[in-house]
């Protein structure tokens, strides 16, 4: 087995920001759902209690996960759906092909699941000679690029419109120079059509699993879960352990924040619900764990877990917009992702939880109320506990930590700090040695310290019991 490669995200991100315009038109077009995102919460006056709700049924559930899932499993079962459960991402993929190559299917429409990219089930399948085509448009369009998503509701937010319409002339025939939205989405509608109507099979992702039901629901916001398991036979169905919520009632909780966390909008286009296989049809659902288990079995990191994979943390987080989502080298990315890859592995995932401001905007945002940033911070002490920092990383901490330790030393640096910032030429601050700088700008520096302004605040002042007449 070929070693997996250590994840560098600072030379990762360089290499992003290196296009400046593309890194600020990804940057505004990320802000802008962000906005949206905003505007519909401000409108919601129960949005709080909502958010609340959420995080309290996730809570409840990620507790009492083992009964839930049998439950689930239970009653899935009983609506005549066929339940399989994976300890890892080569039982999925094992799984998936065994009951593909039972019913000799060639072609599979695929919807989006950040859980069969987590598995990597694309190319397993395609090495052993079934096409499996991506039906979200987004993923279809970093599919026919040969790239991987970079956002998990918006996979191909880091593509322009101009290199859609040079990839669809390639690929699709359009005409040459075309980039109006509505000619391009007709031409991608045309060729998908064909899709459904040859595929042999379906597979899907899982938004939410109900235990009560049995049942589970697909958000989509082009339908394409529907058209991808309405014709076939087969439908497949991979679901994360942590998908799980209690009660049918429970939906409508989580279906109102989704929406609005994700792009801004009241609900998802199509909300799909499906309890059993269709007429005739067989229904397989795979249950993973994948490493979800140990993150359960974590005091510090169990929260994560709530994650209902709406991407709001990216939206707003100002280092992933300006970064971009494969500068994080896995599936999932961002704030939310720099918690769920580390905690897995983290010697491959070191640098990600230091891709990382502690703004806290992100656990501002969440829906389900993860204290994002914290677990972040607490990552970083975990991650040089296990000594998986780089030596440069150690010696500049020590470093710090030598300066932080000694008053006079401290006061020291923040003087020549002060002065360089204030007297110095820019290019001796922001020059090739200072990384930090090349897309940043520190505020300007002020006359005095913090403890000098205090100083003359309290001197001015005049003595406590004295005479106060002017």
């Amino acid at each position: 087995m070929t070693a997996l490669l250590k994840i560098d995200h600072p030379h990762a991100a360089a290499d992003f920001a290196r296009d400046d315009a593309r890194a600020h038109w990804h940057d505004q077009a990320l802000w802008f759902i962000r906005t949206k995102r905003d505007r519909l919460a401000h409108g919601l006056a129960e949005w709080e209690t909502l958010r609340e709700k959420a995080a309290a049924i996730k809570a409840h559930t990620i507790s009492n996960l083992a009964s839930y899932l049998e439950q689930f499993e239970r009653e899935a079962t009983r609506r005549g759906a066929v339940v399989h459960w994976a300890a890892n991402a080569a039982e999925h993929n094992q799984i998936v092909l065994e009951l593909l190559q039972k019913h000799r299917v060639q072609k599979v429409a695929k919807s989006k699941s950040m859980l069969t990219e987590e598995c990597h089930l694309n190319p397993f399948l395609e090495r052993h000679g079934i096409e499996v085509v991506d039906t979200d448009l987004g993923e279809w369009i970093v599919q026919l690029r040969g790239e991987t998503p970079s956002h998990i509701v918006l996979p191909a937010i880091h593509i322009k419109k101009e290199e859609v319409g040079e990839l669809f002339h390639a690929k699709l025939g359009t005409d040459a120079g075309a980039t109006e939205p509505t000619y391009l989405a007709e031409a991608a509608r045309e060729r998908l059509r064909e899709v459904f109507l040859s595929c042999q099979a379906g597979i899907t992702g899982v938004n939410f699993a109900v235990a009560e039901t049995g049942g589970f629901v697909v958000c989509t916001n082009e339908g394409n879960a529907d058209l991808g398991t309405a014709l076939p036979k087969l439908h497949i169905a991979c679901l994360g352990i942590e998908k799980l919520i209690p009660r049918a009632r429970d939906l409508g909780v989580f279906l109102r924040l989704l929406g609005r966390s994700a792009t801004g909008q009241p609900i998802t286009a199509y909300s799909s619900h499906f309890h059993g296989p269709r007429p005739a049809g067989e229904l397989h659902i795979v249950l993973v764990d994948n490493g979800r288990s140990e993150i359960l079995g974590s005091d510090d990191y169990r929260r994560s877990l709530s994650c209902i994979r709406c991407g709001a943390c990216m939206n707003t987080c100002p280092v992933y917009r300006r970064s971009g989502g494969h500068s994080y080298g896995a599936t999932v990315p961002g704030p939310i992702g720099s918690i769920l890859n580390p905690v897995r592995d983290g010697k491959q995932y070191a640098t990600l939880p230091y891709a990382c401001s502690l703004c806290a905007s992100c656990t501002d945002v969440c829906p389900v109320k993860i204290n994002l940033h914290e677990q972040l911070l607490t990552l970083r002490r975990d991650i040089a506990s296990a000594r998986h920092l780089s030596l440069s990383k150690r010696l500049a901490m020590r470093g710090v930590s030598q300066v932080f330790r000694r008053p006079w030393l401290y006061a020291l640096a923040g003087k020549v700090g002060r002065f360089s910032l204030r007297w110095l030429p820019r290019f001796f601050v922001y020059g090739p040695w200072n990384p930090w700088g090349k897309a940043r700008d520190l505020p300007p520096a002020p006359k005095r310290s913090f403890r000098d302004e205090m100083r003359r605040r309290i001197a001015s002042q005049p003595p406590a019991g004295g005479d106060h007449t002017p």
